[in-house]
């Protein structure tokens, strides 16, 4: 039984090498970028959102640091800020279709939530995904969704984002 499962992990470690290999041939050297977004948060109700995140990619995997800022309203409906670090995977370069780069992401950070007197800080965590679409040379348009939970005595302790940005790679 233990010599199944030893060629059981045997083909498993060739598989994730053969993978590695190719995404390390298929991949383009190391890039970065800086994103300035507009958006809307959507919990409890829409309201705007700004931000600007900057990172860099090497083959699949990116890292960046991102900071938003989701406005309070009269609704009411907390203002909302994150400053937060993400990692990403993403296809390499425009792999799958050309001028189209797809990633999913998770991170951490702290936030900041707002509501007339009160103020709440604490650690949150997000998770989402989005795509770059190539427009023209380094020039890039991002659409991206996100779910922060927010750890502590958030008004609102699962939030989510959804933004537009203008993506510049260099």
């Amino acid at each position: 039984m233990q010599s199944v499962n030893a060629l059981y992990h045997v083909k498993i470690l060739r598989r994730l090498l053969l993978l590695l290999v190719i995404t390390t041939l298929c991949s383009s050297p190391v890039f970065a970028d800086a994103t300035a977004f507009i958006g809307t948060g959507t919990t409890p109700s829409n309201r705007q959102t700004r931000g600007f995140a900057a990172g860099f990619g090497l083959f699949v995997f990116g890292f960046e640091f991102e900071y938003s800022n989701m406005v309070e309203t009269e609704t009411p409906a907390p203002a909302l800020q994150t400053l937060m670090g993400n990692v990403l995977v993403q296809t390499p370069g425009a792999f799958l279709i050309p001028g189209i780069q797809f990633y999913v992401t998770m991170g951490a950070g702290g936030y900041t939530e707002t509501l007339g007197a009160r103020q709440v800080k604490n650690i949150g965590f997000n998770s989402g995904g989005g795509v770059k679409v190539s427009l023209a040379g380094p020039i890039r348009v991002r659409l991206d969704y996100r779910i922060f939970r927010l750890r502590g005595d958030a008004l609102y302790p699962i939030s989510h984002r959804l933004y537009g940005g203008l993506n510049l790679s260099f």
